[in-house]
């Protein structure tokens, strides 16, 4: 009885271990949007930014000048005068340019976000290919062990005279082809958790069992397009461009207006003194020359370069669309026909049990591992692809 206890115990403690080091794929994209030396950077020349642009709606500094006259012939009182002022721009100005900074804030936003998506696509694509990676070692191992066992029978029936040394030389061949794989598969492994390292701050990351989603059947091109243009951050950045430049057009309007001062005025002279307030105006003849007409046909441009730039991003989703789909049926009939089949295990027991010479079993399980890993690297585009087409998801 304590002896089942205690095995109990002991499997709710591995498998809550395992649990423990197994992380999601937007867990771990997560960690990197947290710790990412770039993002963390990109953050901070927003900010700055933001506040420039916020700066550039002060007032300016107010102004104090004075005045004392004791030099000249004079028999009365020297002369003197003081005056402060403080001068701005018409008050509906600072209203428009509070919303035109506004605007400029959507569109670092909008560069920020897609900064943040270039990065975890980045995470994301290694996440594939680590992933892919690592089950391809998983299917090398097993063949390196059957390579191993018929090498190891080639050598017992070499020994016993019933296969030449040509034979046995093939299978050592094909041994030592499959330990190199392995090894091969190994280091690229170590690089790509090495990348998404330095993705991450240079912190680790927990990649043991890594669990992608499989590739699923996408939804129409006209919903994804509509999830686009409402998440995406290229079609919002190209809103928002068309958004600033119309209140830019507003802003230039309202500096035609005249700007203003305001102060007070001290005089004394002769014994007496003269104090007021002081008021000024200026008059837009010729420093708003222009600009109001150059803002309008910036906003055009921004028009028109929205309107060409949303068409290719389109043309562009169309065609990794379709190449989706394609690959994706491709892929499940792929899928369908090899995995049901199970022909590299079915193939080693036949040998085994002496259906097949070394030759003909070599020969048709070259076929099918060829068939297993163009299945492989099939998924892994459609993973990359995935990706690519749902980044907006990210």
């Amino acid at each position: 009885m304590n002896i089942k206890i205690v095995c109990a115990i002991g499997v709710c403690l591995f498998v809550g271990k395992v649990y423990s080091q197994t992380k999601t794929v937007a867990e771990i994209l997560n960690q990197i949007e947290q710790n990412n030396t770039e993002l963390k950077a990109y953050q901070f020349y927003i900010d700055g930014q933001n506040l420039q642009n916020k700066g550039g709606n002060n007032l300016p500094d107010p102004q104090l000048s004075g005045y004392y006259l004791p030099f000249g012939e004079h028999q009365s009182n020297d002369y003197t005068e003081f005056e402060i002022s403080q001068s701005f721009e018409f008050p509906t100005v600072y209203a428009a340019r509070s919303k035109w900074n506004n605007l400029k804030a959507e569109q670092l936003q909008a560069l920020f976000t897609k900064k943040r998506q270039e990065v975890l696509l980045k995470a994301k694509q290694g996440l594939i290919s680590l992933y892919i990676l690592q089950k391809q070692k998983t299917i090398e191992i097993n063949r390196k062990q059957q390579s191993q066992q018929v090498y190891e029978q080639m050598q017992e029936l070499f020994n016993k005279e019933q296969v030449g040394i040509l034979d046995l030389n093939k299978a050592k061949v094909a041994w030592i082809q499959e330990q190199f794989i392995v090894e091969q598969l190994q280091t690229e492994i170590q690089n790509q958790i090495t990348v998404l390292q330095t993705l991450n701050g240079g912190q680790s990351l927990e990649l043991d069992n890594l669990q992608l989603e499989i590739p699923f059947e996408l939804q129409t091109i006209e919903t994804l397009w509509s999830e686009k243009m409402a998440k995406d951050p290229k079609l919002l950045e190209l809103q928002a461009n068309e958004a600033s430049a119309l209140q830019n057009v507003k802003l230039e309007k309202n500096k035609i207006l005249p700007n203003l001062a305001l102060g007070y005025n001290y005089q004394g002279i002769n014994g007496n003194n003269y104090s007021g307030v002081y008021g000024g105006l200026s008059i837009p003849l010729w420093n708003s020359k222009n600009k109001v007409k150059a803002a309008q046909a910036d906003y055009e441009y921004q028009q028109s370069s929205s309107q060409v730039a949303k068409q290719l991003l389109y043309a562009e989703l169309q065609q990794e669309y379709n190449q989706y789909q394609l690959l994706f049926d491709k892929y499940t009939e792929y899928q369908n026909t090899i995995e049901n089949l199970n022909s590299e295990n079915l193939l080693f027991k036949a040998y085994n049990l002496g259906e097949y010479s070394f030759l003909e079993y070599y020969m048709e399980v070259q076929f099918y591992q060829d068939a297993t890993d163009k299945m492989l690297q099939m998924e892994k585009e459609l993973q990359l692809l995935q990706a690519q087409l749902l980044i907006h998801q990210l």
